[in-house]
């Protein structure tokens, strides 16, 4: 079957572009969402994959040529499977111009295996945050880089975390300001959530940043495979997909393969109806009723996202406090937020069973204070975090340690495991479970990889939720002050005092920044409401470099802008805030 592959979808929906690099010829045999060339618009650059199997026998451009939305790119010879509901952004069609996916390599049987042999400086297993960003910072620093990845490059955050999330949480945003729209004297009518579109979006989004990054992989020379690694020995690394098999002959391993989903030996829990954090990312329909497992991040976005799209939400948390690592009043102020958005809470409670009623709904049986509880759902959620992900390798053959209890890769400072020449970063070493603290260990594994002498410093780490309202921390929060015996004062200005969050309609929340006595530093601070997220970056900054409020007062702030609220907390420990009285 011949298939003509055209050209649907540019950076920023753009109409035309010129042909960049083109990484496949006539008589190439490929596979599913490999690379055929790069197309470069006004809006950017972006990756143009295969959606066929089979054999390239002819290419319709060459490089430096001007195309555009429909044109022919390729033809092959293979056959397809056509996806059950297509996006309308595919890239590609086949002749009778229906969007295809999922393809099935029609030449599996008929093509023997490829081996290949590879050297590199650096070989990184785990293309998520953490290790590309070691592979291209690597790559700069002058390193030969072999990344090696089983699914599509960006991990978990990028394909089921972060990102889609934070698309979702976008659309919660824009349908709730439909429905507030009358307190901004505004009307809008008729409106709804069309959750296939919704996740269509998500999805588009997800893509686009996939070809960003293979593009800035592809630009700084990386070797990309895919595939499932395994470290063989200290400097040997074999990777298998499909046809091909790869060796891999390295000086150093940089170990990144993130982490997965953690699961509760309850009964019940293999019901369709019982859901992960990735799954419930393509769920296209909504459910009435939606009971979620667990309170900490994970839990708690997921629950203001589907409460804010009008799905009844219960969370069900073990713990005492929904995000209980948190400083208490943060807690308390989200709590009452969602309780406000009518998410039940259920803390200090242990989900025991999930049963099924005769129509095959599931029942989530839970105690609390010593009482059998049932809350009937729709869809369950169970997002009780995260543990790290050893698939692939014999570590204990190796000789690699792990943390206590197994659980995570054992690692120094420099990010380096016993073995010297093999490094570990993310969340495989259980330290923090972040994917901005996974690209920042990247870069110090490679640099000291590189020759430099760097360590990983975890004293300005920011976490970010986006709740509603978001909620940002940085440093010791009030709580964990007192429990190290510091003393601190406690600076704190309400956005309820804040004319930028006035006119935004989002008064809820506060500004806490915390002063060590002894010292007149600033040594933490918790931000909850507009912009926390945003703003949590000038208190990391005053953390991270030993500032004082003295030197936060001394930088003017723009105004109207809700980081004012970081200026007059900042006042609040220094004579006292200027558009509020305590």
């Amino acid at each position: 079957m011949l298939i003509d592959l055209k050209l649907e979808h540019l950076s920023g929906h753009a109409q035309e572009g010129k042909v960049g690099k083109i990484h496949k010829n006539p008589g190439d045999v490929i596979e599913e969402n490999d690379i055929l060339m790069e197309i470069e618009s006004n809006k950017g650059n972006v990756a143009v994959k295969s959606t066929a199997a089979g054999q390239i026998q002819s290419m319709k451009v060459e490089e430096g040529a001007d195309v555009k939305i429909g044109d022919v790119l390729a033809t092959v010879e293979g056959e397809q499977q056509e996806k059950d509901e297509p996006s309308e952004q595919d890239s590609m069609h086949d002749q009778s111009g229906t969007k295809q996916a999922n393809s099935f390599n029609y030449f599996a049987g008929m093509i023997k295996s490829q081996k290949k042999d590879l050297e590199s400086d650096i070989t990184i297993i785990g293309g998520g945050p953490g290790g590309y960003v070691a592979a291209i910072q690597a790559a700069k620093l002058g390193a030969k880089v072999v990344l090696v990845e089983k699914e599509d490059v960006g991990g978990t955050c990028l394909n089921w975390g972060c990102i889609p999330t934070k698309a979702l949480v976008r659309s919660a945003e824009v349908y709730k300001s439909f429905q507030e729209a009358h307190t901004y004297g505004l009307q809008a009518d008729h409106f709804s959530v069309d959750m296939k579109k919704v996740i269509e979006r998500k999805n588009n989004i997800v893509r686009q940043l996939i070809q960003g990054v293979e593009y800035l992989l592809d630009k700084n020379n990386v070797t990309l495979i895919k595939g499932l690694g395994e470290i063989i020995d200290k400097n040997t690394v074999f990777v298998k997909a499909g046809n091909v098999e790869a060796t891999i002959k390295t000086d150093h391993i940089i170990i990144a393969t993130g982490s997965n989903a953690c699961k509760l030996p309850i009964p019940g829990l293999e019901s369709e109806n019982v859901l992960t954090s990735r799954e419930i990312l393509d769920m296209k329909e909504l459910p009435d009723r939606m009971v979620i497992i667990g309170g900490g991040v994970i839990g708690m976005e997921f629950a203001f996202i589907f409460s804010g799209f009008g799905v009844k939400v219960s969370v069900i948390e073990f713990l005492d406090s929904v995000l209980a690592t948190f400083d208490e009043e943060v807690a308390a102020e989200i709590s009452q937020a969602a309780k406000d958005a009518g998410i039940e809470l259920f803390t200090g409670s242990k989900v025991t069973e999930i049963l099924e009623s005769e129509n095959g709904q599931p029942i989530v049986s839970f105690e609390k204070e010593g009482k059998k509880k049932y809350i009937p759902a729709d869809k369950v959620l169970v997002a009780i975090g995260r543990v790290p992900c050893l698939d692939g390798t014999d570590f204990e053959k190796l000789g690699i340690a792990l943390n206590d209890h197994g659980r995570g890769i054992n690692v120094n400072e420099k990010m380096q495991t016993n073995i010297p020449n093999i490094y570990a970063i993310g969340d495989v070493t259980n330290k923090l479970q972040l994917a901005h603290v996974a690209s920042h260990q990247g870069i110090v594994a490679v640099k000291n990889i590189m020759g430099f002498d760097t360590e990983m410093d975890y004293g300005a780490i920011p976490s970010a939720v986006f709740t509603d309202p978001e909620l940002a921390t940085v440093g010791l929060c009030e709580r964990g002050a007192k429990e190290q015996g510091i003393d601190v004062e406690i600076g704190k200005f309400p956005f309820a005092a804040s004319g930028k969050a006035l006119a935004l309609g989002e008064p809820r929340g506060f500004v806490k920044i915390i002063k060590e006595k002894s010292s007149g530093k600033v040594i933490g601070g918790t931000i909850i409401g507009p912009h926390a997220t945003d703003l949590i970056a000038e208190v990391t900054l005053a953390v991270q470099n030993g500032l004082t409020p003295a030197q936060l007062i001394e930088t003017i702030h723009a105004h109207p802008t809700t980081a004012e609220a970081v200026h007059e907390a900042a006042l609040s420990l220094e004579g006292g805030a200027i558009h509020f009285v305590e």
